[in-house]
């Protein structure tokens, strides 16, 4: 289990979750709130580093969210710079999946200065990924219609916890190569709620104006960038694209994977994730 616990910040004091050792690394999400029992992606960083799982702005027990503006990307870039120096750490690595890279290639834009690397995957570096036809955030996928429902409901604070439950199995079936490997995926421990009003902000507003591709190629810090071959939410088509923009980083395809390569070839990632620790060796 992670140990929770509350760090006080000119922000606001906000809930983590620490576990493992070695180099201090952060791993956050736009919308999902985490408790003791850490997350799907998180988990296998714990071998190698010590890693602060943060529950951002009106996820779990931290600061509620007063205003929407306190969802942009930047503002959460600017309370998880308020933690790391109320931690005390001079500089961390930052991990991100989905929309959690997402908010690495901002907080990479934004405050590189504050990081010693970044890992991000499954992700994009635009909202050019919801027109792609393979995304089933695209109007143009089989599955979109279905996905607006989804959202509508579990952004209802009236939909009961079994529909909840349910809903999310669905969700999540669309994002794994297999049924087995999604039943495998759940018998392994993870959280992360979804933040109805933070989901809502993000699809409504968020990533209607996220671009960042002019602004990764004056990122200068090892990125470590890696996709699912046949990720469904974030092609891998945009992965590259990551890659492609950023000088200082190195791509890795997980062949057998949809969005989520850490549950779905563990092994493998846990491989991914021992190379990150080692400085990057551009050719």
């Amino acid at each position: 289990m992670w140990e929770q616990k509350f760090i006080e910040t000119p922000r606001g004091t906000f809930e983590y979750f620490v576990k493992g050792s070695g180099q201090p690394l952060a791993i956050t999400h736009f919308y999902m709130a985490f408790n003791e029992k850490g997350n799907w992606f998180a988990n296998p960083f714990t071998e190698h580093y010590q890693v602060y799982l943060i529950n951002v702005r009106g996820a779990g027990n931290s600061p509620a969210i007063e205003m929407d503006d306190q969802m942009n990307l930047q503002e959460i870039i600017l309370d998880l710079e308020a933690i790391r120096e109320a931690l005390h750490i001079p500089k961390w690595a930052f991990a991100g999946h989905s929309t959690g890279g997402m908010l690495a290639l901002q907080y990479a834009v934004l405050k590189q200065q504050s990081l010693t690397k970044c890992i991000c995957g499954c992700s994009a570096a635009s909202k050019a990924y919801a027109s792609h036809p393979n995304s089933i955030y695209c109007a143009d996928n089989k599955n979109f219609n279905r996905i607006i429902e989804i959202m509508e409901s579990l952004n209802n604070p009236d939909t009961p916890q079994e529909k909840r439950k349910d809903l999310g199995f669905e969700w999540s079936m669309m994002s794994f190569t297999s049924e087995e490997k999604l039943k495998h995926a759940l018998t392994i421990p993870n959280s992360g709620r979804t933040v109805g009003r933070a989901l809502d902000y993000f699809r409504k507003v968020a990533v209607k104006s996220f671009d960042l591709r002019e602004e990764l190629p004056t990122v200068q810090i090892d990125t470590y960038v890696f996709g699912g071959m046949y990720d469904a939410q974030c092609p891998i088509e945009f992965s590259i694209e990551i890659a492609d923009l950023i000088p200082t980083s190195e791509l890795i395809i997980f062949d057998h994977s949809n969005h989520n390569p850490f549950v779905e070839e563990e092994k493998a990632f846990l491989d991914f994730v021992k190379e990150s620790t080692k400085p990057l060796k551009l050719v």
